[in-house]
């Protein structure tokens, strides 16, 4: 039987997770699982934004695997602007609002983040979800990287 190859959405958290203590078993472990194609990748150009300040070693991980460059459009930014309308976060959540639009419009399987508070999180995953439907798109599964790696 074959399957179909599943689709991630890196946020920025997972980047910068590789080399954060705390997160760095799981992150290394899921970048080993891209690099052996066992995940198609999409990243969002917005991570450019967010990790023009990061350190170079962060700005340079994305070089060593391989993914699809999102533009963010003004469909992704209205369905954000829902989001925080909704209340499902505040105003100064926009960009992680931006990275669930992205992956809810280009139908990503599962968006992966470290943010436990505004994005991992069961309350607001069901609300960007109850956005996401009466808006008519489809649920998004939002996962931590160690729920996602595949441990062989």
């Amino acid at each position: 039987m074959t399957y179909k190859i599943m689709s991630l959405y890196l946020d920025t958290s997972v980047i910068g997770g590789y080399f954060d203590k705390e997160f760095q078993e799981d992150s290394r472990l899921l970048f080993e699982n891209v690099k052996d194609k066992k995940y198609s990748v999409f990243i969002s150009d917005l991570k450019e934004n967010e990790l023009k300040y990061a350190p170079e070693n962060v700005r340079n991980l994305l070089n060593e695997i391989d993914y699809t460059l999102l533009k963010v459009m003004p469909e992704h930014e209205n369905l954000a602007e829902e989001y925080i309308n909704e209340k499902v976060v505040g105003e100064t959540s926009r960009d992680d609002c931006i990275h669930i639009a992205t992956a809810t419009i280009n139908e990503i399987d599962v968006l992966v983040s470290w943010n436990f508070k505004h994005i991992v999180n069961v309350q607001r995953i069901m609300g960007y979800n109850s956005v996401n439907i009466k808006n008519g798109y489809k649920s998004l599964e939002i996962r931590n990287p160690k729920e996602v790696a595949i441990y062989e």
